[in-house]
């Protein structure tokens, strides 16, 4: 019988590999560490005898020894959006190319934790946790965690000092929306457009309300007066149903600026459909976030965008910088909005 054949029949060890593939213990520990500094050929040679021999490194041991899980936390409030899904897979992808897993933790529908799934997530040691939800604070978080900083996204209403509010001590990102939005508004302005409509999202979330208060803040400066607020909750029906609502009980409105891409989706399919207007002609419709489905023939829609690639490469150079210097005052990273300009406005 072969060595290898013979080796799988109980768990292998590094020893094992080395032996085999003639190589030192070392090089089977780099070979496994996407980062390490080793020769393609050796690498694939010692990760086909790990294979042959069904061996896969002791991570909890590693662990021990390096005080590192190579685990990221990621706390999100809904899973199945389009926004959400796509940064979900475009983040996990990029933290896997850093040799991370990930571990999604989904909260209540009001954006809370349930108390034992954060007792999960200490007994899982993460490296980094990275909250998409403000309601789980890092009041909350640095009960559970042990080196680990966790990152916040924030929407701030302009570029702010990386100091935290009452020395919380967390990372974040701040997405800067004012750019896009003041882009979105002058453009419906000046194709003619006087009454606005915001079409909000989830009352829970910051995201939606910062959105808000830098649309008053815009429209107040050139002149608009106040925006009439539709209330959503970031999906396609809720906003479908406000859009009928505001023109058949409502005043209407010339251009409606929607807090999120999928809102914008269901206004201009009730304006179209229900309501028998013309998209831009009638109403100008704006979204928010640019996700993949926006430049769909049938929606062609005009959006304020977030940059996923930039975010999510943000959101990495955290928790590396965060893992290189665990000790450091609280870290920052900015990103800034623009429009896109589509079909629905002109």
């Amino acid at each position: 019988m072969s060595e290898i054949a013979g080796k799988t029949r109980s768990r292998a060890t590094a020893d094992d590999v080395a032996r085999v593939a003639e190589v030192s213990r070392v090089a089977v520990s780099r070979a496994f560490n996407p980062h390490a500094s080793i020769k393609p050929e050796k690498r694939d040679r010692i990760l086909k005898v790990a294979q042959e021999l069904n061996y896969t490194p002791d991570v909890a041991a590693r662990s021990l020894v390096t005080r590192r899980s190579h685990l990221v936390g990621v706390i999100v409030p809904d899973v199945c959006s389009p926004w959400e899904s796509q940064e979900i897979d475009q983040l996990t992808t990029a933290l896997q190319a850093e040799g991370f897993a990930t571990l999604l933790f989904k909260t209540r529908t009001d954006r809370s934790m349930d108390s034992q799934l954060l007792t999960y997530m200490k007994g899982y040691n993460p490296d980094s946790v990275i909250a998409f939800t403000e309601n789980v604070g890092p009041e909350i978080l640095g009960q559970i965690l042990d080196r680990a900083v966790p990152i916040y996204v924030t929407y701030p209403h302009e570029e702010t000092s990386a100091e935290n509010p009452q020395g919380q001590r967390f990372d974040r990102l701040d997405v800067v929306q004012r750019d896009g939005i003041d882009q979105a508004i002058a453009l419906m302005q000046g194709f003619g457009a006087r009454r606005f409509a915001y079409l909000a999202g989830d009352p829970h979330a910051s995201a939606s309300l910062e959105r808000e208060y830098v649309l008053r803040q815009v429209m107040a400066a050139r002149g608009l007066g106040e925006p009439l607020i539709v209330p959503g909750d970031f999906t396609y029906d809720t906003a479908y149903r406000a859009t009928i609502n505001l023109f058949r009980v409502g005043d209407g409105a010339d251009a409606i600026f929607a807090a999120n891409d999928v809102s914008a989706f269901g206004a201009l399919d009730a304006l179209r459909h229900d309501l028998g207007l013309n998209v831009p002609k009638d109403v100008k419709v704006v979204g928010f976030d640019d996700i993949a489905q926006s430049h769909w023939k049938s929606y062609d829609l005009t959006t304020v965008k977030i940059d996923l690639d930039e975010r999510v490469r943000a959101l990495v150079r955290l928790i590396l910088r965060r893992l290189k210097n665990p000790d450091a005052p609280a870290l920052t990273e900015t990103i800034r909005t623009k429009l896109v300009v589509r079909g629905t406005v002109g």
